[in-house]
């Protein structure tokens, strides 16, 4: 059954934005110089302590501050290849009270029109950050496309613990990792079952 029409730019002010403050991740929809419009980026919300031991007038430790770290972005062909898998990753996610944010809308011709941040869960935002990171300089779409498919399979255990391996461990670790997980999820390039895998996953 069709989704009732939604104004996306009113509910994302009446609903959505206030929900960002306190999300894992953000999916921010924005324009960059230079690259093709939109562009997706996703950032990660952590906590650190710029100041050590800092503490209060009253001695208390102070609590370290919120900062949101970008894992990657995603525009281009690429990103109209993944949308699909986007959207199946953005569908189930929903508040603290288990109604769904509708955040698949936002993947469409209309919601890609506006510049929004969009609220995410640990899974959802782990598993764009994989994507964004492992499709970076891939000249292949269809490996692209093809490792975007297998990361949506990930639990949300999983996709937090790759996105850590190919983000925090320092500049040649985080290569590493990243290297091998293409190779895993996306197999070599010209491997031809790369096509037959993608036709298996596409169909479902």
């Amino acid at each position: 059954m069709p989704k009732k029409k939604l104004d996306l730019k009113q509910y994302h002010k009446e609903r959505l934005a206030k929900l960002n403050a306190k999300a894992p991740f953000v999916l921010r929809i924005t324009e960059w110089k230079d690259k093709p419009i939109p562009v997706l980026v996703i950032k990660e919300r952590q906590f650190r302590d710029d100041e050590g031991d800092a503490r209060d007038a009253e001695g208390q430790r102070r609590k370290a501050r919120p900062v949101q770290i970008e894992r990657g972005s995603l525009y281009g062909e690429p990103q109209h290849r993944c949308l699909p898998v986007l959207r199946r990753i953005l569908e189930p996610v929903t508040d603290t009270a288990g109604i769904p944010l509708e955040l698949d809308r936002y993947m469409t011709a209309e919601g890609l029109r506006l510049r929004a941040k969009l609220p995410l869960n640990e899974e959802a935002g782990a598993k764009l950050g994989l994507i964004f990171r492992l499709q970076d300089r891939l000249k292949d779409l269809e490996r692209v496309e093809l490792i975007a498919y297998r990361v949506a399979q990930f639990t949300r255990e999983e996709a937090a613990y790759w996105l850590s391996r190919t983000s925090s461990f320092g500049p040649s670790a985080n290569r590493w990792a990243l290297s091998g997980l293409r190779i895993m999820l996306g197999g070599h390039p010209k491997d031809p079952d790369i096509g037959t895998m993608l036709e298996m996953f596409r169909s479902r």
